[in-house]
């Protein structure tokens, strides 16, 4: 859990934000991009306070987001200009090497890409606009949504049931049969298969 003295928020263009992770779920996303539009201009303003980015300051007084990646995507593909941020962490006076492995050994960075591979530090996109897409975690997302697991505090947990999702279930099902891959995930998210993942919810020796 992230303590934080005295919070002020900031508003500032979404094109200077830096990533903390290669990709996101794009059919996320979009979902969140049908809901922005429906929001007349005092909700979203509303929304927009409600929903504040938590940010680093990171070397070379960068800011670097840690949460709401999807979200901050998807303001971005809608045509918002600013959003509203939290400072949580000042770590603008250390190195860059040091930056990112403090960062690491706090779970606030995911060096991973679109298949599942770690990769270095530098393949982190340098705008919300260049995030990957990972159909995984999209459809780990919708996992989630539908009841296939709880939701956890664990960091990254939605990542890490989109890996245990992408051996059996191959990327052109994922794709191009959507609700055949939701089936199958239900499944094998309530097997015994998936007993080590966070929000574990299957029934016990299935």
């Amino acid at each position: 859990m992230i303590f934080v003295r005295d919070p002020i928020l900031q508003s500032v263009p979404i094109m200077t934000l830096r990533p903390t992770q290669i990709t996101v779920g794009m059919r996320e996303v979009q979902e969140k991009r049908k809901s922005w539009r429906v929001h007349g201009e005092k909700k979203k303003l509303d929304f927009l306070k409600r929903h504040a980015v938590p940010v680093i300051l990171g070397f070379e007084e960068q800011l670097y987001i840690i949460d709401h990646h999807h979200l901050a995507r998807a303001l971005h593909d809608e045509g918002v200009k600013d959003v509203l941020v939290l400072v949580v962490r000042d770590l603008s006076s250390i190195s860059e090497k040091s930056f990112w492995t403090f960062l690491d050994h706090h779970d606030w960075v995911y060096p991973y890409d679109e298949r599942g591979d770690r990769c270095d530090y530098k393949k982190i996109p340098r705008s919300v606009a260049e995030l990957k897409d990972d159909p995984y975690r999209s459809l780990a997302g919708e996992l989630r949504r539908i009841g296939g697991f709880a939701k956890d505090t664990t960091p990254f947990s939605e990542f890490l049931w989109a890996d245990f999702l992408r051996e059996p279930i191959g990327k052109a099902s994922v794709k191009n049969q959507y609700k055949s891959a939701i089936k199958k995930a239900y499944k094998l998210a309530k097997s015994s298969k998936a007993n080590y993942l966070p929000g574990w919810c299957g029934p016990v020796g299935a």
